[in-house]
């Protein structure tokens, strides 16, 4: 342990070895995805509507999250060793949390959007156009941003056994208020809007077993579309939650660093699915409107007319 910092220095060796693969698979197959999806809501779509905004900004966060991978995998590779600087380390550290946390939070106005116009069809809500979702958008990145900032002004920069770390998750013994934030921010953000995604996904549920004609599909789609989400939510940040929180747990029966060391890997073990995030939200986009499935299937069909009409020799 480092006696003037108080914070714990793990030897993590599968760590090093496991975690630099799966960074570059979420990286390659993140970066298709959303690739495919930044061009259908730019290049392909007739009409915007608050839906399509929340699911853009979506689209803007994981491709912050996809900028930060391969430096993370780099940092891991090298056995946990940060080759970039300091002010390079605060940047993407704040960028990984803020879109991380931008991630969590547009899902929940997509699955509440979602909510309002199936079980509350009525609602003024839902004759607000692009300008109150833009003003929603904004709102919820000032608030992302302030609750982040701060990782901005802390140093994460630690000199430990000839390695320079990089990390904003360090296991602090004794009362330290950056990182209590930290921790309890990275919890919040994900436990608050799972209360409130389950509950939209109830209604609706509720909603599509209350119709017996459902002639357009709208409420099994959006039934399907917030499962998606739910989906989402569990793979991707279910587990380091849970990890997270056995970190505190452990803080409040011990003080010697020896008893975090199967906590410690398994909260960066499963922080890596929280990556995954970037990976999956492409399903979500899929079930979000009939417009967007339409759009893949008009692409599908018209590359498979072009293979069609070009074989490719073998």
């Amino acid at each position: 342990m480092d006696n003037s910092s108080k914070c714990c220095d793990f030897n993590t060796p599968i760590l090093d070895k496991v975690l630099p693969p799966i960074l570059y698979v979420e990286f390659i197959f993140g970066l298709m995805g959303n690739v495919f999806a930044l061009s259908m809501f730019f290049f392909h779509r007739d009409t915007w509507k608050p839906n399509s905004i929340y699911l853009a900004h979506l689209a803007v966060a994981d491709a912050v999250v996809l900028f930060c991978l391969p430096f993370r995998a780099d940092y891991y590779r090298k056995g946990k060793d940060w080759v970039y600087g300091d002010a390079f380390c605060r940047i993407l550290l704040f960028l990984l949390a803020a879109s991380r946390a931008a991630g969590i939070f547009f899902l929940t106005a997509i699955a509440v959007d979602r909510y309002l116009k199936i079980v509350h069809p009525l609602n003024r809500i839902n004759r607000m156009g692009l300008r109150y979702a833009l003003w929603v958008s904004v709102g919820l990145w000032g608030l992302i941003i302030a609750m982040t900032v701060y990782l901005l002004t802390d140093e994460h920069f630690y000199y430990r056994n000839n390695r320079t770390q990089c990390e904003s998750f360090n296991i602090c013994l004794g009362n330290n208020a950056l990182s209590d934030w930290h921790n309890s921010f990275y919890v919040i953000q994900f436990f608050v809007p799972s209360c409130i995604v389950s509950y939209c996904t109830a209604c609706i549920m509720r909603q599509l077993k209350s119709k017996t004609v459902d002639t357009q599909g709208k409420i099994k789609r959006a039934v399907q579309f917030i499962l998606a989400v739910a989906l989402v939510f569990i793979i991707c940040f279910f587990p380091s939650n849970v990890s997270r929180i056995a970190v505190w747990v452990l803080k409040s029966w011990h003080n010697e660093c020896h008893y975090f060391t199967d906590a410690n890997v398994a909260f960066y073990a499963t922080v890596c699915f929280t990556y995954f995030n970037s990976v999956l939200n492409p399903i979500v986009y899929y079930f979000s409107s009939p417009a967007f499935s339409g759009s893949l299937k008009k692409l599908y069909m018209k590359l498979l007319g072009t293979l069609k009409k070009n074989p490719v020799a073998l």
